[in-house]
């Protein structure tokens, strides 16, 4: 994903907001993301293509802005603010990883199904990053090394993710309240030999 040399200017966040709001606006019309092309958004965004291409490197990186905002936004408003790594915020965030995704799949257009595989990506990189930032601020007796804590925050974001992947996709043989459970469990025996989970 391309990020402009200044992403904290206030024009730079205006443009990129800009070329976000068109593609949400003409997602909105067409229902299906395969059709909407850069030189649509741009048209949209009444920019030019070269301002396109100088904040994002394609329309993929564009999309996956657009999803990981998506699931952003999602998980902040279902979890505190101050949310930390502990077991009753760990089953929030499970729980809304489960509802993200079963309402992603429910929309989910039959042309847009080539981007799956892409949006599950960004989507697991964005639920890593959460881990990760928890973990970094989790009290230890012992410091956890930044190879340690993205390794756990990985493995355990692809443990909440695959499940949740597959439940959403129609395996709902059991509820989404005793899955989460069970990846719960998981989870927390996971995090065991590298943090303790209260």
């Amino acid at each position: 994903m391309t990020t402009p040399a200044h992403e904290n200017d206030p024009r730079v966040k205006r443009t990129r907001q800009s070329l976000l709001q068109a593609f949400i606006s003409l997602l909105e019309e067409r229902h299906n993301i395969h059709s909407i092309s850069v030189q649509d958004i741009t048209e949209r965004a009444t920019v030019n293509r070269s301002t396109f291409y100088a904040h994002f490197e394609d329309k993929y990186a564009l999309l996956e802005v657009w999803m990981r905002e998506k699931f952003h936004h999602t998980l902040e408003s279902q979890l505190p603010a101050t949310s930390t790594l502990q077991t009753s915020t760990l089953r929030l965030l499970i729980l809304a990883v489960f509802d993200f995704l079963a309402l992603w799949q429910y929309h989910l257009k039959p042309a847009d199904r080539q981007f799956v595989p892409f949006f599950e990506v960004a989507l697991q990189q964005e639920l890593q990053e959460v881990l990760l930032h928890w973990l970094n601020q989790a009290p230890s007796s012992v410091p956890i090394c930044q190879e340690t804590g993205e390794i756990t925050a990985q493995v355990i974001s692809w443990a909440i993710f695959g499940p949740a992947v597959q439940w959403s996709r129609g395996d709902q043989t059991i509820t989404k309240d005793m899955m989460a459970q069970h990846v719960l469990d998981v989870v927390i025996a996971g995090l065991s030999p590298v943090v303790t989970v209260t």
